[in-house]
């Protein structure tokens, strides 16, 4: 995947959040909530819940919605959200991974298999097409960042990252997983916050769509995205 494609996909799905704010900060405060449930509150000891606090001040949601998402996780809420993921074939046969928090999965299961059915694709079993990716930590900063090339890959070699992706956009750093949060915060001392940073799932072998594939693979994006209990989708589209 090259970094522009990867690049005008990531502001493609900021746009497409900002359509739908208020969904958007409900799943947020939802991963705030569990984050901070299945760790320390403070998120300078949560590396998880720094990361959830992280993308809700990028999607511009308030501090006290943060708050109160962090606050949820001490109350006597009788929400239990489990991370489940769910795999399967787009159109045109796109691997696609959809990951989801749910409290209840025998709600969400049918919900997403009938997405992937009325949009052309096909739900499989957990582990059918998650081979096709890799998993790992990208963290991206703007060519407004005011470094060179070289001095981006300098800055990136000395923090133990994996790869720097250099684009007219910006740079795209990846990590390994356990790496991740470690390689965040150092670059984060050095160039302050990031454009977005996220866990993702890179395809090993992207596939080029033309327009009408990668149009009806976007329909079933966005559709597993209108879902409540989805959190993020992945595709192996170039």
């Amino acid at each position: 995947m090259s970094g522009h494609s990867k690049w005008h996909n990531i502001q493609h799905k900021k746009g497409a959040a900002d359509a739908a704010r208020s969904g958007l900060f409900t799943k947020l405060a939802r991963e705030i909530t569990m984050a901070a449930k299945l760790g320390d509150k403070n998120p300078d000891n949560n590396p998880r819940l720094r990361l959830a606090i992280l993308q809700a001040r990028k999607n511009s949601m308030p501090n006290d919605n943060i708050k109160r998402a962090i606050d949820k996780a001490s109350g006597s809420s009788t929400e239990n959200y489990v991370a489940v993921r769910y795999e399967g074939y787009g159109p045109g046969a796109v691997p696609v991974i959809v990951e989801a928090l749910t409290d209840n999965p025998r709600r969400t299961v049918p919900e997403v298999r009938n997405i992937f059915a009325k949009n052309g694709g096909n739900m499989g079993e957990e582990g059918s097409v998650a081979f096709l990716f890799t998993r790992a930590g990208q963290i991206m900063y703007p060519a407004s960042v005011g470094k060179s090339e070289d001095e981006m890959m300098e800055i990136v070699m000395n923090t133990g990252a994996d790869n720097l992706e250099t684009s007219d956009e910006g740079f795209i750093i990846t990590t390994k997983p356990d790496d991740f949060i470690t390689v965040q915060k150092a670059l984060n001392d050095i160039l302050g916050e990031p454009e977005q940073a996220e866990l993702t799932w890179l395809p090993n072998m992207p596939m080029d769509l033309d327009d009408e594939a990668y149009a009806k693979l976007e329909k079933l994006v966005d559709a597993l995205d209108d879902n409540d209990d989805v959190q993020k989708v992945f595709t192996a589209a170039a």
